[in-house]
């Protein structure tokens, strides 16, 4: 039994952590580059760790790392060396567990919600790219060249002990199963797969999302199936069309409805009431619910007293 499976016999709902490039942008971090929010793993990482600790404090069970766009290749443009590099991704883990430890100092947990969980963020190929390429699924590696660009950081991020393994953002069944690939040489290992979807059934590369359950629900190594960084309005018939060809548990954490233009690295349009969808996807089938771009603590807190009620 994985550690997910484990909590949610006990609980109604896993609680997991909102945006984090948001909100290191919100205290001042700029994170228009390459490296995106895993820039601030060298140049900030006291603050790296602030972030987390704040998503625990407002009621995440889980927060996860500032690797989403953290590649050994990478920080090597940025004039890391190799060794560098790898540490740097390793810090991501560890700047979470910091966090998480120095929470449970402070604000031990009691009965009404488990002990919170460090996740390790593995992004796709699309956000190495840093093109925006993750919301539309059109690079063209193979399931091989994929497998190989991640299997690298897997193993560092997998060698750091994270609890889980977000693997997430993935505009292509093909990415998942090729990031799947590598987790077999770490048995010990379990992960969450999310894709980003473009509408009620597809990923943004245009796979229908009950096709990546079916072939997802077989492997022993994932813990949960979902969807992230996803229009919020899509989310509630995604999750029962994921719940409906998969006995594992379903994750959910979108956006928060704005456009993501990857030229100038800013959003637009307007946000839609997060708060009103929450209640919508866990009836529809969701046990795991968290935010993504855009979204704070603030969502996250009600995130959390849904929980509260639910064990009410």
């Amino acid at each position: 039994m994985n550690v997910l499976e484990s909590y949610l016999q006990k609980y109604p709902l896993i609680v997991l952590d909102g945006a984090f490039g948001t909100e290191l942008a919100r205290r001042g971090f700029d994170t228009n580059d390459a490296l995106w929010s895993a820039k601030a793993l060298f140049e900030q990482p006291e603050l790296v760790r602030d972030v987390h600790y704040d998503y625990y404090a407002a009621g995440a069970d889980v927060s996860t790392s500032a690797s989403y766009q953290a590649t050994v290749e990478g920080f090597e443009k940025k004039g890391f060396t190799r060794e560098q590099a790898k540490e740097l991704i390793v810090r991501s883990v560890q700047l979470v567990q910091q966090a998480r430890d120095i929470f449970l100092q402070t604000q031990p947990v009691g009965k009404d919600r488990p002990r919170p969980l460090a996740a390790a963020s593995v992004g796709p190929y699309g956000a190495y790219l840093a093109d925006g390429s993750e919301y539309r699924g059109d690079y063209r590696a193979s399931r091989a060249e994929l497998a190989d660009f991640h299997a690298e950081r897997l193993s560092l991020l997998v060698g750091a002990k994270p609890d889980i393994l977000a693997v997430e953002t993935m505009p292509l069944l093909e990415e998942a199963l090729a990031v799947l690939d590598d987790l077999k040489h770490h048995p010990e290992a379990d992960a969450w797969v999310s894709f980003s979807c473009a509408d009620e059934m597809h990923t943004c590369g245009g796979d229908d999302v009950a096709d990546c359950a079916r072939l997802l629900d077989k492997n022993p190594q994932v813990a949960a199936i979902g969807v992230n960084c996803t229009a919020p309005q899509y989310v509630a018939s995604l999750v029962k069309r994921i719940h409906a060809h998969t006995a594992k548990p379903v994750v959910v954490y979108p956006n928060t409805g704005e456009t993501y233009d990857a030229v100038t690295k800013t959003w637009h349009g307007s946000e839609v009431p997060y708060h009103g969808y929450v209640r919508q996807w866990y009836e529809a089938g969701a046990r795991l619910i968290g935010g993504c771009c855009r979204t704070t603590p603030d969502d996250i807190r009600g995130i959390a007293a849904l929980r509260q009620h639910l064990l009410k």
